[in-house]
């Protein structure tokens, strides 16, 4: 199977750039059997020329997942198959890097579509793909869009093996191959019951200690890449001398599978694990006044002996808030920092936005609904977040105490939510920063799923 792949970055190096776009096309080589698209938060800010070539704007992206939350499915469309893309070398650089830094190891074959047609179809004026669609009369519709060029590249792609007499990409393909390699010490039983359900893994040592905590959004999956690699480096090998056993915890949901983890790790303090036991990146929400007496929300990184309204992990997270913030309490976009000050306040014009802006609402109004906006920041809510359950007629909770998350579990759908019932029959657990910005957030991004109690 092949993966046609474009991408839409904010720069030309996966090393200080970052994906805006993307999309996957699945084929056998004659017919789209899938296609997967999504924007993606590049967490900063995409120059304008890019934004006037591609059109995708900052605001586009503001609510779209960022790459972290997208690797588990972009590792599970790709990997093993072969990755197709024009000028392969551009978008496998970014999305290789953005799957290792998020533990995944890509494997699959590559093939270049430029360097193919440039053997298949040889003599063109360009090779790039908005001439050589137009020279093969190839429709090409939304240029610099990951759809509309993955599309274009993919009737490409049709195109060259179609013509391939030569058996020319057969012979572009490498002959090696890569293969798992499980841990010898590993009971292949461990393996086989590993379940393709969100949740916690555990690699045990010989003496039943985690060495190594992490979550899944489907657990097999991630713990078999854990153990597919291109190569066996010294640092792989201990790893896998040190795993006797696997162990799992399901989940419903990818939060609270993040949650379980972010708990796990910090109790268990586990050997290979570095990420959450390293210190984190916090931001907060800063308050100040300007010159022109406005008081102004601005989101920053929280550095130590700084005092912010609230704070959370996820930069996303915090812009999330100030929007709802801004549609509650009708602030300026522009006065938040949510807008350049070169473009109209788009608030303004639909009506929220009285004018703060351009002067024309007197600082006083404005400020007292800042005010009122930062008063609902500090007040601490008691609700529960609630999603599927892993079983028929359950649903996931995770509760929070006065601000404070308290526990999760899964209670019958008739159960009733006030609180005394709640503290009594969901599990008690431990506290983090992370696990507590990590809620907020998600309750900041999905207020559907929250159930105010008292």
């Amino acid at each position: 199977m092949y993966a046609v792949v474009d991408i839409e970055t904010t720069g030309s190096h996966a090393g200080e750039g970052a994906i805006t776009e993307i999309c996957i096309l699945i084929t056998d080589g004659e017919r789209l059997i899938e296609r997967w698209e999504s924007l993606v938060n590049p967490e900063m800010p995409i120059p304008p020329f890019v934004q006037r070539l591609t059109g995708i704007t900052d605001r586009m992206v503001s609510k779209a997942p960022a790459f972290r939350e997208l690797a588990e499915t972009v590792y599970e469309k790709l990997n093993g198959k072969i990755f197709v893309a024009h000028n392969v070398q551009f978008d496998h650089s970014f999305i290789d890097t953005g799957l290792q830094r998020n533990g995944y190891w890509l494997q699959g074959k590559r093939l270049c579509t430029v360097r193919l047609s440039q053997k298949i179809f040889p003599g063109q004026v360009s090779y790039s793909l908005g001439k050589l669609c137009r020279s093969l009369d190839i429709p090409l519709s939304e240029r610099h869009r990951a759809a509309g060029d993955a599309l274009a590249t993919l009737e490409l792609f049709h195109r060259l093996l179609k013509n391939d007499k030569q058996g020319l990409i057969a012979k572009s393909l490498p002959k090696s191959r890569s293969e798992t390699k499980w841990p010898p010490n590993v009971p292949l039983a461990d393996i086989d019951r590993l379940p393709y359900t969100p949740g916690v893994y555990y690699f045990l040592n010989q003496e039943g200690k985690a060495v190594y905590i992490g979550k899944a959004k489907n657990i097999r999956f991630r713990v078999n890449s854990h153990f597919t690699g291109r190569t066996l480096s010294r640092q792989r090998l201990r790893f896998m001398e040190h795993v006797h056993r696997i162990q799992y915890r399901e989940c419903a949901t990818d939060l609270m599978a993040q949650v379980l983890e972010s708990i796990e790790i910090k109790h268990q303090w586990p050997k290979f694990n570095a990420a959450q036991k390293n210190r984190e990146e916090v931001y907060g929400i800063f308050q100040f006044e300007d010159q022109q007496g406005y008081l102004r929300l601005a989101i920053n990184k929280v550095r130590s002996g700084e005092q912010p309204i609230r704070t959370f992990h996820y930069l996303t997270d915090g812009q999330s808030l100030i929007r709802k913030l801004i549609q509650q309490h009708k602030l300026c976009p522009k006065l938040c920092f949510l807008q350049r000050s070169s473009i109209p306040c788009l608030e303004k014009s639909a009506g929220n936005c009285l004018g703060a802006c351009e002067s024309v609402e007197a600082p006083e109004g404005y400020n007292a609904r800042v005010e009122e906006a930062i008063r609902t920041l500090r007040q601490s809510p008691s609700f529960i977040l609630v999603d599927r359950g892993i079983k028929e007629g359950e649903r996931s909770c995770i509760l929070v105490v006065e601000g404070a998350f308290y526990g999760m579990g899964y209670l019958k759908n008739n159960h009733p939510m006030d609180r005394k019932y709640l503290e009594k029959n969901i599990p008690r657990m431990r506290e983090n920063s992370f696990v507590r910005n990590l809620i907020l957030g998600h309750a900041s991004r999905f207020p559907e799923k929250v159930i105010e109690i008292r």
